[in-house]
């Protein structure tokens, strides 16, 4: 059976879906080296930049590696591949193009649009459908978690703390630990560090800790910003005699 909810959490989509619960959540370390004040007002600094960037955000390309890091055998399932963000009149759908794992190809595609999850695995040809109901809000904040959310909706889903300043692959990041407000996302991830560009509101890097000592590294690479994304990007092409399960 596919574990859907681990594959939709790598990129943080569904990590309101059926997951299995932990426990022993614990509090992100505070910011080293920075007075409460200083910290105060460069966060401020980064929550007005993201608002104003979300405004501004059509969408997003990038290729990424999401590295999926487990504690217990000290192994690491590396996939990677292509995704796109899309935003229209308030809307935001998401396709992810998963190419490899671990080196080899591995075909996938992940598709989020109008509260609907669509997982396609060519090599069984089968499609399962997530739905988001009662959780379309929680999705929505995970989805733009990094790409295209506003500063005002990160601070209403998370404990925002603001780490650093740095610079990645040239370009000037803040680095953001966020602490999930819900107790249902924080028994999933003790919390989540991000590196994020505030002036356009796109992310280089996301790592998800989780109780077990497992890791979710994403990054992002060749970033594509505001331009125009072909619509069939985001429609399944199942080949003939496909299976479509309804979860």
């Amino acid at each position: 059976m596919v574990d859907v909810g681990k594959v939709f959490a790598l990129f943080a989509v569904g990590s309101m879906i059926a997951l299995p619960g932990y426990s022993g959540a614990q509090t992100a370390p505070p910011a080293a080296g920075a007075s409460s004040a200083t910290a105060s007002d460069g966060l401020k600094k980064v929550i007005s930049q993201l608002n104003t960037a979300a405004t501004k955000f059509e969408s997003a390309q990038a290729d990424f590696s999401w590295d999926q890091y487990i504690a217990a055998v000290q192994e690491d399932d590396v996939q990677a591949g292509t995704i796109y963000f899309e935003r229209k009149k308030g809307v935001t759908r998401m396709a992810a193009d998963l190419k490899t794992l671990n080196g080899k190809p591995a075909p996938k595609t992940v598709v989020y649009d109008n509260g609907q999850v669509e997982y396609y695995e060519p090599t069984i040809k089968q499609v399962t459908v997530l739905r988001a109901g009662a959780n379309h809000g929680q999705w929505e904040s995970f989805l733009t978690l990094g790409f295209g959310g506003s500063g005002t909706d990160l601070e209403a889903t998370w404990k925002v703390s603001l780490l650093a300043t740095e610079s990645m692959n040239g370009v000037t990041v803040a680095k953001l630990d966020l602490v999930p407000r819900d107790q249902k996302i924080l028994d999933l991830f003790t919390h989540v560090t991000i590196w994020i560009d505030p002036s356009r509101g796109v992310s280089l890097k996301q790592i998800f800790y989780q109780p077990t000592g497992d890791l979710r590294t994403a990054t992002y690479k060749n970033i594509r910003y505001n331009q125009p994304i072909a619509s069939d990007i985001f429609q399944i092409k199942p080949a003939p005699g496909t299976t479509r399960i309804n979860k």
